[in-house]
Parts: C-alpha cells; structure tokens; sequence
C-alpha cells in the first residue's frame, strides 16, 4: 500500500449552534499536524451553503505531507471523499440533508473504505450504529464520550469537546497527528490552560472503537432522493414556487434538523391552542377531537412548543435517538390511550397521569457530575451541554 500523503477530515455540525465548535475542532486538527511536520489548511463550505439554525453543515480539514501535496489535495474545493467524518451531535447519524436540495443523505457516504465515522455521544457504540443507514463498505465507529455541545447563536462555552476530539483522532491518526503534538496544540488554544491537557488525553484514552462491517446499520430511514429539474425544465427567470401558507413542503421535511422532538400528553392537554399558533414551522394539526398533534416530518425540534405551553410537562422534549420513525402519534393515543401513555412515559421520563404529577423531567447531558466526568477540567455548572445552551 503507497503510502498516504494527504488526509481529508471532515466536522459535521449543526448550523449557527455549533459553527465556532466546527472551526476550533478543524483549526487544532491543522495546528496539531504542523508541530509533526506536516502542511495543512481548515475551511467552511462555500458562501452559499444554507447555514441555518440546527441544519446541518460542514467543515474540512486537510493536511499533507508538504506544499505540493496540498495544493494536489485542493484541486477541488471540497473533498467529495474524506478518511475521518466528525459528528459532534450524535442525532446526526440518522442522515443529514446539509445543502437542502439532495435529500437525506447516511452520515458515512463520503467516508472511504476503512475510513472513521467519529461520533461525540454518551451512548454506546451499538446504539449509535442502531439508528445509522445501512453499511455499503466497512468503517470503524469511534465513540469520543460527551453529549451535544450546544451554547445558543454567537455564543460559546468551552467544555473541551474540541479536545477530546483532537485526543480520539491522535488514537486513530498517528502518523498525521501525535498526542504530544495534540496536547502541545491545545495548549497554545487554550492559552496555558493544563486542563486542555487532559482532555486531549481523556479522548484518547476514553474513546471507544467498533468496526463496522457492510450491512450493518438499519434500513428504516425514509429515502428523501429527488430529481431535479434541469434548465430546460424550469421556468423562465429560474423561478422556484413559494409555499403558500398552511402549506408544508414535500421535499425538505425539515426533521434532520432536530436533535430533540416533543412528546405530546394528550390527556393533560388543555386545547389552549398555544403551541399551534407559536409553532415557527406549521408543525401541529388540529385532531377532530380539538387536541394537537405533532407532524413530525415537519418539526425542527426547536422546543417553542414545550416552553409556551401553559401546562407542566404537557409538552416534553425527548432526546431524537430515541426514536426510529416520524409516525404521528394521535391516533395510537385515541385507539389504545393506556398504551400510548406507556410510551410517553417511557420516552419523557414523566407520568402521564395528570394526578402525579412530573416523575421528573430532566434534558439529556444536564447531570453535572456526568459532565465533569466528560470534560475532565471544566467547570460543568458553567458549561451545560443541553441543546438549551444552559441560558435557561
């Protein structure tokens, strides 16, 4: 085998909430790999690309051996296949639709054969690969432990998940990236702060390696693929229809860009009309019996709906790994309402019955003893990892 002389990485991230956490990861990648020796560069997708709240996006890393290689390695703006995927919310993994116009695509499809699909999750390897497409080629699954780093727009929290990154690609890239050089790198971001140190070191140590063989993964996704029209087949003046309103549109469903869903409990639900009429995205539909359901298909998990609901715990925000399909849920409710309250129960962690009240509503990752498990040298009270932000 020749030896290689370039490597591609790519960050997948959710857009505006995760951009400074895609380029910290990518720009130490580059620092890193020039204290060995290396040449390399870090960029965004093109001006273009549809960065919006959740969405998601991309980053790239590349380094070469030297100069020449580099310029070799970036004839094309943006690799089309890449050795390391990097998703830094492991909801990513069910597929991502990132440009708006292909369709939900598997997380691994630019990977190359034998390449690395680096997921930050506090779940375990085979639950992540549970909710992943259907291998086509092997790869190895890298679990770097940490939950979603999110901090709101424009905002940043440090909780190292950039480092523990760069420590799980040092145990998979040596030749590219050393752990000494890694550790030396996150120092310099990190301006002398030592507790850098060991997080580069807790992801090398801590992440955890599962091969995936072709066939793996499940087959359940929706397939969203779409033709598009040609410029013969356009209107003139390459017009696009506008949806009108109450209308939804059939071909960006919006739900890959959802990290948590709602769970509605349909008998505590009042009928105030409140999440209806505050739902950015049309998600709720009127059921004959005046309740609201949710459209799944169309929610962005966005969480508006939960926060101006009137009623306690009506409205839950559930982590979206916990889910395997977008099927609407009223109608198991009003066939079998004991069975579907065992699933809202199951899948909120609170009673359905309106008489107990709350068995206790807790977001994912906000256990600030999980989180200074994780982040080794933050501060977990300062630096929450709820897709909230912590501003709460």
């Amino acid at each position: 085998m020749a030896e290689e002389r370039s490597i591609s990485i790519e960050v997948v991230y959710r857009g505006i909430f995760q951009k400074t956490l895609a380029q910290r990861i990518c720009r130490s990648v580059v620092l890193a790999a020039r204290k060995k020796g290396h040449t390399g560069t870090a960029f965004a997708r093109y001006g273009d690309s549809p960065e919006r709240n959740g969405v998601p996006a991309k980053q790239f890393a590349v380094v070469a051996a030297d100069e020449i290689e580099l310029e070799s390695s970036m004839a094309k703006y943006e690799p089309s296949v890449v050795d390391v995927s990097i998703a830094v919310d492991d909801t990513l993994v069910k597929g991502v639709e990132s440009w708006a116009w292909y369709g939900r695509q598997p997380i691994w499809k630019p990977v190359r054969a034998n390449g690395w699909l680096l997921v930050t999750s506090d779940k375990k390897p085979d639950e992540v690969l549970a909710q992943t497409d259907k291998a086509e080629r092997p790869y190895t699954l890298g679990i770097v432990p940490g939950g979603a780093s999110f901090a709101g727009l424009w905002v940043y929290k440090d909780d190292h998940t950039d480092f523990r990154v760069l420590g799980a690609l040092a145990k998979i890239l040596p030749q590219w990236i050393a752990l000494d050089d890694a550790k030396a790198a996150s120092l310099d971001l990190a301006k002398g702060d030592q507790s850098a140190v060991a997080s580069v070191q807790y992801g090398y140590d801590s992440t955890v390696m599962r091969p995936v063989k072709a066939g793996e993964g499940t087959s359940g996704h929706e397939v969203l693929q779409f033709t598009k029209p040609g410029w013969t087949t356009m209107r003139p003046g390459i017009i696009v229809e506008a949806r009108k309103p109450g209308e939804r549109n059939p071909y960006y469903k919006k739900y890959g860009a959802r990290t948590m869903r709602p769970v509605v409990n349909f008998d505590t639900c009042i009928k105030c009309t409140m999440c209806w009429l505050d739902c950015p995205d049309e998600c709720f539909e009127v059921t004959p019996e005046g309740h609201y359901e949710v459209v799944y298909e169309a929610c962005i998990g966005c969480g508006i709906c939960a926060q101006v609901c009137p009623v306690k715990d009506c409205i839950v925000m559930v982590d979206e790994l916990k889910f395997t399909d977008n099927k609407d849920k009223w109608q198991l409710w009003k066939a079998d309402r004991p069975k579907y309250n065992a699933w809202f129960e199951d899948m909120s962690g609170v009673s359905a019955d309106p008489k107990k009240g709350a068995a206790g509503s807790v977001p994912p990752n906000a256990n600030p003893a999980a989180n200074a498990a994780t982040n080794p040298g933050a501060d977990p009270a300062s630096n929450p990892t709820t897709s909230a932000g912590g501003d709460e």
